[in-house]
């Protein structure tokens, strides 16, 4: 029993006929008329007074006619004629209707039914019929059905249901289809209820018969010894057969309910050739293909397809007719079959894309790496066509000169490495053979094809890599030989400025080179950040903090023009880094994207944390994963150029004019970020903008040293880079100074005895123990450089260690501590000064080493 109460039945007739009334005459009204007239005159001619009788008995006699008119139009009993309720035709249409019809008024009344009504419901005559409500009463089959028709007529609504009535006696049933609307629009005619009773008992039972036939045809279809399948264009399957289900060890069930795909049940890259048939509009194509069914437990089947695919007037494609035979039986029974079978099996699953091609390149045979690697290349299946439209124009006629080669019947053809077609840039290696004489008219070559976009990546990177480092170290001893003779050039520029007033006409140029000094000593220190050899002094600190200190100085940077937005996250981890250092990454980020924005722009500095679990999904090559604080410098700008974007962090790489820039920018945020332990990346798009995005490791306190193991271990004492001059700078004592560099030696032993040490002079090592045997060990202080001949400084200290554990050093380099750090013993103290420095600050270093703590 169903109910439709959309239902929209074809207009049937409206008019609820009454029995049949006489038509009206024309001839009968003139006639009428007629008489009254000749009354007229023959009342006329017998003279007025005889007359006045008759005519005041024949007005009585019209006005008596015309008040029973009145009394009966207004009780119904005579109603005026209307033409188009008394049109036979209509009522014939009504009155004859195959389906039962009858009209209920708002009592429930029937007002009219037709004949089929009558012999539907079982009445005799028009007296004996009833509404539908009281010829199914009783029936608990139909009560339901009509009392949902009964509300909807109430409500003035359009209702359907389809009932069946059981038969008597056993015999077979009926079905009816019940409806009922309202009679018209017009309030009165909302009054009245159309009801219409169909028999279609016939059409359930061609229904059922069909839903039978279906079910037999599904049925052996199920039960077919071959598989069936079909696949949407989506790539969903839409029906899998029993068979099929049970080879697949699937549930069909769950087949039926959705969600698999061809990839869920195709190996490898079998389901790239079911997708790769070219459309033809209109056609239908049926490929075979050789290939290997997975199984819901990972194991394989080998299958042949007959794939059936329809292709509309658009060149759309329809949902395959995929029948599937199992080919694992002739594994075991016909050898050679087997044979066929292992090969294809081989052929399809090979990592290598293989084709076989013509003269002109077009594709004969390929497997199903081949297709799907040439719907990667072409989604347009230009490349699944010609072999040749895989290959990029500018390296495409080096494979022809090959596939030509192998038509000659040539061997041993040398591969051919080419950059493949498509938006991305991908590398192949094509290897071309020749094949059998005899089969050179349809196939000319055979062709290997192995993707090396991922190896010519690797192998970029690692020579990226290796440039990188070389550059590091020969910045690194660059630097070295720099801080020597910069620490000469600044020592000297300190004894000049000692013995010259400033009202002296030279002291302005003492000052100018003392100006030049430092800016060189600055330049060194980039190089030394970008070799990631200087000396850091890391501490625990806030980002967020620290970006806060920073604002100030960065709006002056980046000038009115550009707007700074700082984004703090919340509860950002703590991180270890040097703040100098750290400030001096901002800074040379900040400067770098003003010039990005000559017009204008906004720069964005944006900090968050990131999880190990976050930063595991990211796509960013090295970065382990790990909790990072995220720096993100982002900038409106004019983005860097895609050609250069890998060079930018290489030293002495601008893209700015000559003299507006050294090039050691970004080198020295990459050694800085780098030595700090975290990682810095760079996203950019031409005329959109520029994102650096700096990962800094988040800094655990329960896993940092105590402060007196580190000590221990030979970390120096912190000290800065620039020490403030005390008020008293002399001191008294003997001080072993040891530097291979005898101008820088001869400097620095002069600005000691300055303030009062005595100071022994030695070029290495040997020469400093060779003199501190000669004093019996009497020296004070061990001021040494690390990097000298013969005997270095590390060797040095060692050696003094074991004669003198008490003996205080200071150790000076161009180097960072860290570089010769790990070559020094455990539980050894020293200091570190690193070059250049000024008189002032060697002469603090050692007054404060010197002084008892």
């Amino acid at each position: 029993m169903t109910a439709d109460t959309d239902y929209n039945p074809r207009r049937e007739q409206t008019i609820a006929h009454e029995p049949a009334r006489r038509s009206g005459s024309i001839v009968l009204v003139l006639l009428v008329a007629g008489g009254i007239v000749a009354i007229a005159i023959a009342l006329m001619t017998i003279g007025r007074a005889e007359a006045q009788p008759y005519i005041l008995g024949l007005l009585s006699l019209l006005a008596m006619v015309g008040l029973f008119n009145l009394f009966a139009f207004a009780a119904g009993i005579i109603r005026f004629a209307d033409r188009a309720t008394d049109d036979p035709v209509k009522g014939r249409i009504a009155d004859q209707a195959h389906d039962g019809l009858a009209v209920t008024d708002s009592r429930g009344h029937v007002v009219y039914c037709n004949a089929a009504y009558l012999a539907l419901t079982g009445a005799a005559t028009a007296q004996d019929a009833r509404p539908v409500e009281r010829v199914f009463i009783g029936n608990p089959d139909v009560s339901e059905a009509v009392f949902r028709l009964l509300k909807a007529a109430r409500e003035g609504k359009r209702q359907q249901e389809e009932v069946r009535i059981a038969g008597s006696d056993g015999a077979h049933g009926r079905w009816l289809r019940m409806r009922v609307r309202p009679l018209g629009q017009s309030k009165r005619e909302a009054k009245y209820a159309v009801w219409s009773i169909a028999d279609i008992t016939r059409d359930r039972q061609r229904q059922e018969d069909v839903f039978q036939e279906l079910q037999h045809a599904i049925e052996y279809l199920d039960h077919a010894p071959c598989g069936f399948f079909s696949v949407n264009p989506a790539g969903e399957i839409v029906y899998v057969n029993a068979t099929l289900a049970n080879w697949l060890d699937h549930d069909l069930a769950e087949i039926g309910s959705g969600g698999l795909k061809l990839t869920d049940i195709v190996s490898g890259d079998g389901a790239a050739l079911l997708t790769s048939i070219m459309p033809v509009p209109g056609e239908v194509k049926t490929e075979v293909f050789d290939i290997d069914l997975r199984m819901r437990g990972g194991k394989t089947v080998p299958v042949r397809l007959y794939h059936k695919l329809a292709f509309g007037a658009d060149g759309a494609p329809g949902a395959s007719r995929t029948l599937v035979i199992s080919r694992a039986r002739d594994e075991r029974s016909d050898p050679q079959r087997a044979a066929e079978v292992r090969f294809m099996r081989f052929f399809d699953h090979t990592p290598m894309a293989i084709a076989t091609v013509d003269r002109e390149g077009a594709v004969v045979r390929a497997n199903a790496r081949f297709a799907k690697l040439a719907q990667s290349l072409s989604p347009d299946g230009a490349a699944s066509k010609s072999i040749f439209r895989a290959v990029n124009a500018r390296d495409r006629s080096l494979l022809i000169a090959a596939i030509n080669q192998a038509a000659e019947g040539q061997g041993d053809i040398a591969p051919v490495e080419a950059m493949l077609e498509g938006a991305k840039e991908r590398w192949g290696q094509f290897f071309v053979t020749a094949v059998e004489e005899d089969e050179r008219e349809t196939e000319a070559a055979i062709v290997y094809m192995l993707e090396t976009t991922e190896r010519r990546t690797l192998e970029n990177q690692i020579n990226q890599s290796q440039k990188m480092d070389m550059v590091g170290q020969l910045a690194g001893g660059i630097a070295h030989d720099f801080n020597n003779v910069l620490s000469a050039i600044m020592m000297a520029n300190d004894f000049l400025l000692n013995a010259h007033k400033p009202t002296d006409p030279s002291f302005q140029d003492i000052m100018q080179i003392k100006q030049n000094a430092t800016r060189a000593a600055t330049l060194v220190r980039q190089l030394l950040a970008f070799s990631r050899r200087q000396t850091l002094r890391p501490q625990v600190l806030d980002l967020g903090d620290a970006l806060s200190d920073l604002t100030m100085l960065l709006r002056r940077l980046i000038g009115e023009k550009v707007k700074l937005d700082l984004v703090h996250g919340r509860d950002l981890w703590p991180v270890k880094v040097d703040v100098s250092q750290f400030e001096q990454v901002i800074v040379n980020l900040a400067v770098n994207a003003r010039d990005a924005m000559p017009n204008g722009g906004t720069l964005t500095v944006r900090t968050a944390n990131v999880t190990s679990e976050e930063s595991g999904r990211l796509t960013y090559k090295g970065m382990p994963a790990a909790d990072y604080v995220r720096i993100d410098i982002v900038d409106t700008g004019t983005g860097i150029p895609a050609d250069i974007i890998d060079k930018i962090f290489e030293p002495f790489f601008s893209t700015k004019e000559v003299g507006k820039g050294t090039g050691l920018g970004l080198s020295t945020v990459y050694g800085i970020v780098k030595q700090t332990g975290g990682f810095v990346y760079v996203d950019s798009l031409a005329d959109k903008g520029t994102s650096f995005h700096i990962f800094v490791p988040r800094h655990h306190p329960e896993q940092e040293v105590q402060p007196d193991a580190v000590a221990a271990n030979g970390a120096a004492k912190e000290q800065a880079p620039e020490a403030k001059p005390r008020t008293d700078l002399t001191g008294q004592g003997t001080i072993l100074l040891v530097e291979d560099e005898e101008g820088l030696r001869s400097l620095n032993a002069r600005g000691l005895r300055s303030r009062g040490y005595s100071v022994i002079e030695a070029s290495n090592g040997i020469e400093a123990m060779e003199a501190l045997e000669q004093r019996n060990g009497g020296v004070d202080l061990v001021v040494s450089d690390v990097v000298m001949p013969e005997m270095d400084g590390p060797t040095l200290l060692k050696t003094m260690r074991s004669r003198n554990p008490d003996l205080k050093i200071i150790f000076v380099s161009g180097y960072a501590e860290d570089a010769f750090e790990k070559s020094l013993p455990e539980n050894q103290q020293f200091a570190f000064l690193p070059k250049p420095f000024t008189l002032s600050q060697l002469v603090a270093a050692v007054k404060e080493t010197m002084t008892p703590s």
